[in-house]
């Protein structure tokens, strides 16, 4: 059975995407902890992070290195990065802007509208 983020990587489901490329797929996590949180995930469905076959594995960090550097740009913070492995069965990394006020358990709520601003000052461009 696939993953929600492989029914979203496939267009089943839709997303709110800020990257893509041949092994990674990144987008606004529809549950976020700050503004800007987004979720880099491997295109290849993996479980544990650890268990993804090098190059996806290198991929993904190399993805994640590659947005934090972009999103702490944009967004004038630093980048956290956290892999938790037991919110959904798939390999993935979240990137969230330092936000002073975080406190465990914080979900902020954002309009359509609202996360499509937020997904267009945070798209990465490739050239």
């Amino acid at each position: 059975m696939s993953s929600i983020f492989s029914k979203i990587i496939s267009g089943e489901i839709p997303c709110y995407k800020i990257y893509e490329d041949d092994k990674t797929f990144a987008f606004l996590d529809i549950h976020p902890e700050t503004r800007g949180h987004t979720l880099v995930v491997p295109k290849v469905e993996v479980d544990k992070i650890y268990e993804l076959p090098d190059d996806d594995y290198q991929a993904l960090m190399s993805t994640a290195k590659k947005l934090s550097s972009h999103l702490e740009k944009a967004t004038g913070n630093r980048i956290i990065w956290k892999v938790i492995g037991t919110d959904v069965p798939h390999a993935h990394i979240h990137l969230e802007p330092l936000d002073e006020s975080w406190y465990h358990g914080r979900e902020l709520e954002f309009t359509p509208e609202e996360f499509e601003k937020i997904r267009s000052e945070l798209e990465y461009a490739q050239i």
